[in-house]
């Protein structure tokens, strides 16, 4: 099992410790609910320096990634991001990941942990075409998540680069914390706001430590892969593995939005396809009507107890203090207001489907 550089750091605040995507990482801390409502009212800092970095660049850089990525890499200018998928040769998704566009043709793929070894072969493998420069970083580089509210604020004084000043989905290069190298990006997986940092692994510990310094007027807490959890559920955010996998069709996903086929990538003609016919599921998101809480793998079913899907997430929503889960149904069942069944523990506990995301940021 591998280890973050900040590994020691975490034992030492005492966290609860669990194996994720082939790290030993950080569960929680002080408490889920504590730890999430706190990133939504205040700020936390997650270390996440188990997801993976490629680097692509060259003069073919842009045709690699136009073929690999599902959305129109040619629309990233310099200094902003993308949100993607890799889609499969079979209709479903590799992985889904993050561009960012560097240099004129330097791009930054951030992955998902588990997946690195299998998006590294992909993309080489598609690469044998195109003849882009790849490097892999993911060891050599440290990731912090700092999102919340009071983020911007709390970070200001570690870099001279004015925060405020990056739209969303942006990033800037330069000092933070005393690390010259470092990219900060208007990123975040919980939909409360704030900066993703990418920075030499090395660095970890002096990092993590200034933000903490930076942010403890401001109520900032250390917080896990829990809350982590519960925050993206809440805005209704795909997690491989659950929403999103191999045989997962990405359209049924609801990430139509982007899919641009008609640039040629992977599999573009069943995407397309499905974009224009539709899907015989869709993903949707519920919400429970009593106190049950919903988990992955628990069926949805009709009020004639007919399954009808299942469900990929669940969670006892800190912020709304009721149950909430995503999950796939028949698209017969998908519409804003029908009243579902989840069955736990063999019950009938009705809910209903809602517009996703379950809060609004």
């Amino acid at each position: 099992m591998k280890k973050t550089t900040l590994y020691h750091t975490h034992q030492a605040l005492n966290a609860k410790m669990t194996s994720f995507g082939g790290y030993e990482m950080p569960i929680q801390y002080t408490g889920v609910k504590k730890e999430h409502l706190n990133v939504r009212k205040n700020l936390g800092v997650f270390d996440v320096s188990h997801m993976g970095e490629f680097f692509v660049s060259g003069p073919h850089a842009l045709e690699l990634l136009q073929k690999v990525c599902s959305n129109d890499i040619s629309k990233i200018t310099v200094g902003k991001a993308q949100y993607n998928y890799l889609p499969n040769d079979k209709g479903g998704i590799v992985d889904d990941s993050i561009v960012y566009r560097l240099e004129e043709t330097v791009y930054l793929l951030v992955v998902n942990a588990s997946n690195i070894a299998k998006d590294w072969e992909w993309i080489q493998k598609y690469n044998s075409a195109f003849g882009a420069a790849l490097e892999d970083r993911s060891d050599q580089t440290a990731l912090l998540a700092i999102q919340g509210p009071k983020a911007l604020e709390a970070m200001q004084g570690l870099t001279p680069i004015n925060l405020n000043d990056l739209p969303y989905y942006a990033h800037a290069s330069g000092e933070f914390a005393g690390c010259e190298n470092t990219l900060i990006a208007t990123t975040g997986y919980t939909g409360a706001g704030g900066i993703e940092i990418y920075f030499p692994a090395d660095k970890a510990p002096q990092v993590w430590d200034a933000v903490l310094k930076a942010g403890a007027d401001f109520g900032i807490t250390p917080v896990g892969l829990a809350a982590r959890d519960t925050l993206r559920t809440e805005m209704g955010y795909c997690l491989y593995g659950n929403e999103i996998n191999d045989n997962s069709s990405p359209i049924a996903a609801g990430l139509k939005w982007i899919s641009k086929p008609e640039k040629g990538c992977v599999n573009a003609n069943q995407i397309e396809k499905e974009i224009k016919n539709g899907t015989p599921q869709k993903l949707v998101g519920f919400v429970m009507e009593g106190r049950a809480i919903p988990r992955s793998g628990h069926e949805l079913i009709d009020q004639n107890n007919r399954v009808i899907g299942k469900v990929t997430s669940g969670t006892q929503s800190p912020s709304l203090s009721q149950g909430i889960g995503l999950g796939y149904v028949e698209k017969d069942y998908g519409k804003t207001g029908t009243e579902i069944g989840v069955r736990i523990r063999e019950k009938y506990c009705p809910a209903q489907i809602v517009k996703l995301p379950f809060i609004k940021s």
